[in-house]
C-alpha cells in the first residue's frame, strides 16, 4: 500500500466514524422502514426481502475476495484465519440467511442502497487491512486479545445464528403474521440477534487489534442500537402479553 492510499485510508476511517455517528442520531427519530416497520408511503419501492437480502450483502463479499486475492499475504496463517471468519458470517448473511426467510416481507430499495454502500466501504476497511496493510506474527496466537476476542466472535455468531433460527421457525411456510419470539437469548432481550452481531464484531475488532475493525464495532452498534430500540417499542405496544422484563438490546441494562 503506498502513502496516498495510507493516508486515505486513515481519512476513510474517521469519515466513517463521522457518518456512524450521524447515522446513529437519525435512527432514533427515524425507524429504518424494512419488516415490521416497511411503509411504501414513506420508503418507497420495495422488493423480496431475499432478494433484497442477497443485493445489499453480496458487495462484501465480492469486494473482500477481489481484495484478498490483490493483498500481499494470501498464504499467511492470520490472513486465513480471519478472511475465513469474516466470509462465514457474510456468507451466511448473503446466501443461507436469505433462503431460508419465511414470509413475504418487504425490502425498500432505499434501504438496499444504503446498506450496499456501507458494506463496500467497509469491505475495503477489513479487507486491506487484513490483507495488505498489517502482517501478523504467529506469536499473535498467544496474544490474550487474540484468545479473547476469537471467543466473543464465536459467541456472538451463535447467539445471531440461533436467534434467527428461533426468529424463521415462529412462523410455519406460508404464513405471514408476527409473533413473540421465545427461547434462546429472546428471554432477555427483543433483539437478540442484534446483540450477536455486535458481539461478533467486538470480538472482531478486539482479535484483530485494528483501527478498522474498531470502527466495524462501532458503526454497528450505532446501526442496530436504535433499531433494537424501535423493535422493542415496536414489540410492546402489538402485544400486550408481551414480557415486560425483556430489555431491548442488552440483558438487564437497556
Amino acid at each position: 500500500m503506498d502513502s496516498f492510499e495510507l493516508t486515505f485510508y486513515y481519512y476513510f476511517l474517521l469519515g466513517m466514524i463521522f457518518i456512524g455517528l450521524v447515522v446513529f442520531i437519525i435512527l432514533f427519530f427515524v425507524t429504518a422502514g424494512y419488516g415490521q416497520h416497511y411503509k411504501k408511503e414513506k420508503w418507497g419501492s420495495a422488493v423480496n426481502d431475499r432478494v433484497g437480502w442477497v443485493i445489499m450483502e453480496i458487495p462484501t463479499v465480492i469486494v473482500y475476495i477481489v481484495l484478498y486475492f490483490m493483498g500481499n499475504y494470501h498464504f499467511e496463517f492470520f490472513t486465513i484465519l480471519f478472511s475465513s471468519l469474516f466470509l462465514m458470517h457474510y456468507g451466511y448473511r448473503t446466501f443461507i440467511f436469505p433462503m431460508l426467510i419465511r414470509g413475504k416481507n418487504k425490502m425498500p430499495i432505499t434501504i438496499i442502497i444504503f446498506g450496499m454502500m456501507f458494506n463496500t466501504a467497509n469491505a475495503y476497511l477489513q479487507g486491506r487491512w487484513i490483507n495488505t496493510l498489517y502482517k501478523y506474527q504467529i506469536n499473535h496466537l498467544i496474544n490474550p486479545f487474540f484468545i479473547i476476542g476469537i471467543s466473543i466472535f464465536v459467541i456472538g455468531f451463535s447467539i445471531h445464528a440461533h436467534s434467527d433460527h428461533i426468529i424463521r421457525n415462529l412462523r410455519k411456510p406460508g404464513e405471514n403474521e408476527f409473533k413473540i419470539p421465545k427461547g434462546g437469548m429472546f428471554k432477555y432481550v427483543s433483539c437478540p440477534s442484534y446483540l450477536g452481531e455486535i458481539t461478533e464484531w467486538c470480538g472482531w475488532w478486539l482479535m484483530t487489534l485494528s483501527l478498522s475493525g474498531f470502527v466495524f464495532f462501532l458503526w454497528t452498534f450505532f446501526n442496530l442500537s436504535p433499531r433494537a430500540r424501535s423493535n422493542h417499542k415496536w414489540y410492546l405496544t402489538t402485544f400486550p402479553e408481551y414480557p415486560e422484563n425483556r430489555k431491548a438490546l442488552i440483558p438487564f441494562i437497556y
